[in-house]
């Protein structure tokens, strides 16, 4: 069983990633593909919030 460490980290690496691809098909005007992403990123704040985790300095979508 994954410690709490390793879900936390795995989730930052995640979210990191996650919007990293957020932001690159919202420039290029890919609305059904960002919108299609929008859950899961909503999901991992909400993983990533419950466990503690500051996201202020994280988030780059700023939702």
């Amino acid at each position: 069983m994954p410690s709490a460490a390793d879900i936390i980290r795995d989730s930052i690496n995640e979210f990191s990633r996650l919007q990293n691809w957020m932001l690159s098909v919202k420039s290029k005007n890919d609305m059904e593909t960002y919108n299609s992403m929008h859950d899961r990123y909503i999901e991992l704040k909400v993983t990533l919030s419950s466990l503690g985790v500051n996201l202020t300095e994280l988030d780059k979508i700023k939702e």
